[in-house]
């Protein structure tokens, strides 16, 4: 069977003279998706690289004291050394100022003019250096400036080529319109559909008031426009001149991810350069948002920009790469907090998954010396562990498939808490104490080791250093060549298979401050309850800031008493999408099985906070009279908004 191709691209970037956690964040969901197709069966082409000409370049070089070849080959060495920590497993880096790519753009320009689609004329406009784009007067903004980076533009006169797109405007919007693939999301799409609209026209697409660009053929004092320039990267690196067959297979593109800035460019500029050179548009092009940073975007004035490098050297790669996956819904923008990474990493990387990992080969060490036996008959909890593996790995296909990254990672994570609660179900350090349950043992840990396995390969698009360090620790072979379909069926680890010794997958990140429990929606110190006269006069708030209060309809899964406390409780709560862990002051009014099975209200947007060095991601709400204290307990479904 043949596999199925896939071309996925993001965008060449500009060499930034200071990288930040943007690049990494695009880059990182293209990787993920890349990989993906991988495990799917797919022959996948992935690409990234540099967009080196332009004015801006020119000037920050001069500005710099050095040519502009020299100056974005620093640079470009830095986006490599960062993909290379990343682990971007891209197959190909295309720099524009490479000798293959200015072939392919000169060949290009001089099908578009052979075919009457360029014409020379004199250009007087305005235009947006940082931005590297062309603008009529009523495209500015409400100042009069770039409406996309909001900076003054400059009016331009001089000689110049221009490409007739105005000739393509009604067959891309006929595009657009007839594919609703096409722009992802459908946001992305209604601006592009209405900017088509206001008219389009001929984009000019050279300059003679700068060098630094791949020279117009047989007109070298004119160079090509950065983005003609930069758009036909996508052809290059699959062999557009040199390789018909490798273009004939991986053409068109199957996605192009994009910063939602560029959408125009991808989605109008360059369909109607392919539309004059006959070849078809790609498949999708989806715009993702933004990333900012405690809730600001990210600014050398504010001072707020993030160096990934930093914190691939504090954190590692995966719980980065984790971190802007899970938390960030793909197309929207999304917010990176170093408080909330601290959380993630304790709660689901050295919690969840790290502690499955070393419970179950620590208990398989102590219990049959680290051997896994053959597994016969079935519990209900054998069962339950099966079928909710089968669940896990069809979502992930599915879901995976439509780029639902965050939701797909929230459901594995739904998993290794189910695997967490298995091992609490079936008790193993109880079943190795009575030799008639020999094989009741043998079963449980061989289903653990086997729901690693699964787990290693469901996070691999997304952690792949600690995907294949999980299977390294099982002593499990082949992580290189392993596909999807290897973990559909329940039952890959042979009998008799040995496993290897326990590591630290992720070590937990002591905060400084810790916080005082919350206490039926106030925080007091140590846990106790404020007297009646103590108790603040409570400030009115205004709508806007009481509806920043996310509360949801949440049910307690499991709950057990904080060690060396008497009065919080630590719980799992299933919030319908995810679950959750967190720590409640009520101990001295609930037992902890007194909990489990209740539909209590959360708040669910809180701050995360350490209590007693157990990460806590919400409030339960409850009301307290005196001494006596009851959680808020309803009876709807989980998930449901409270307001």
């Amino acid at each position: 069977m043949s596999k199925k191709p896939f071309y996925i691209t993001t965008p060449i970037y500009y060499p930034s003279a200071k990288l930040h956690i943007g690049h990494a964040y695009c880059t990182t969901i293209a990787d993920s998706i890349a990989r993906y197709h991988r495990l799917a069966g797919d022959d996948v082409f992935f690409l990234t690289g540099s967009d080196e000409h332009g004015l801006k370049i020119q000037q920050s070089a001069e500005a710099a004291g050095i040519t502009p070849i020299a100056y974005t080959d620093r640079i470009v060495a830095g986006f490599q050394n960062l993909w290379k920590r990343l682990h971007i497993s891209n197959d190909d880096f295309i720099r524009t100022t490479e000798a293959r790519h200015a072939r392919v753009v000169q060949e290009i320009f001089r099908r578009i003019y052979e075919k009457g689609d360029i014409y020379k004329g004199s250009y007087k406009g305005l235009y947006c250096t940082p931005c590297e784009s062309y603008w009529t007067e009523h495209q500015l903004d409400e100042n009069g400036c770039c409406p996309d980076c909001h900076r003054p533009v400059q009016e331009v006169s001089e000689e110049a080529y221009f490409f007739k797109m105005s000739k393509y405007a009604d067959r891309v919007l006929a595009h657009i319109e007839t594919h609703p693939d096409f722009i992802q999301p459908v946001s992305r799409r209604n601006e592009m559909i209405n900017f088509i609209k206001q008219g389009l026209e001929d984009l000019c697409i050279s300059r003679t008031s700068f060098d630094w660009g791949i020279p117009v053929p047989g007109d070298e004092k004119h160079v090509i426009y950065v983005w003609f320039d930069a758009l036909t990267n996508y052809l290059t690196p699959i062999g557009f001149l040199d390789d018909a067959e490798k273009f004939a297979k991986f053409w068109p593109a199957d996605l192009h991810l994009v910063g939602k800035e560029i959408v125009r460019f991808h989605t109008i500029i360059w369909p109607c350069i392919l539309m004059a050179l006959d070849l078809p548009l790609p498949k999708k092009v989806y715009g993702h948002g933004w990333l900012i940073v405690d809730g600001d975007k990210m600014s050398k004035s504010k001072g707020n920009v993030v160096d990934p490098i930093g914190l691939i050297d504090e954190f590692g790669a995966d719980a980065i790469r984790y971190f802007l996956l899970r938390e960030i819904n793909l197309g929207q923008d999304g917010n990176f907090s170093r408080d909330a990474l601290i959380a993630r990493i304790n709660s689901d990387l050295a919690n969840d998954l790290g502690n499955l990992l070393h419970r179950t080969l620590s208990m398989a060490l102590k219990f049959q010396g680290g051997m896994l036996a053959a597994p016969e008959g079935e519990s209900a909890a054998d069962r339950s562990l099966k079928a909710d593996a089968a669940d896990t790995v069809a979502f992930f296909r599915a879901n995976m498939e439509e780029m639902q990254l965050s939701a797909t990672i929230k459901k594995v994570w739904a998993f290794i808490s189910r695997a967490n609660k298995y091992i609490d179900e079936t008790a193993p350090w109880a079943l190795a104490k009575d030799p008639a349950k020999k094989q009741e043992l043998a079963n449980v840990l061989y289903n653990l080791a086997e729901a690693l396995r699964v787990i290693g390969v469901l996070i691999s698009p997304f952690m792949p250093e600690t995907a294949a360090r999980i299977w390294k620790q099982l002593a499990l072979k082949g992580f290189g060549s392993v596909q999807l379909a290897d973990i559909e069926p329940w039952g890959g680890i042979p009998e008799g298979h040995k496993i290897g010794v326990p590591e630290q997958l992720f070590p937990r990140i002591e905060t400084e401050k810790e916080e005082a429990p919350v206490w039926a929606g106030k925080t007091v110190g140590k846990g106790k309850q404020p007297e009646k006269g103590e108790r603040e006069s409570a400030s009115e708030i205004t709508f806007e800031e009481f509806h920043k209060i996310q509360l949801r309809v949440v049910r307690v899964l499991d709950a057990e008493i904080v060690p060396k406390t008497d009065k919080l409780l630590k719980l799992t709560v299933d919030l319908g999408d995810e679950r959750r862990q967190v720590v409640s002051g009520i101990a001295q009014h609930y037992k902890p099985e007194e909990l489990i099975g209740k539909n209590v209200v959360m708040v669910v947007n809180l701050k995360p906070a350490k209590l007693r060095g157990v990460v806590s991601q919400g409030m339960i709400l409850a009301a307290a009279q005196g001494e006596d204290l009851k959680v808020l307990s309803v009876d709807m479904p989980i998930g449901t908004e409270v307001r």
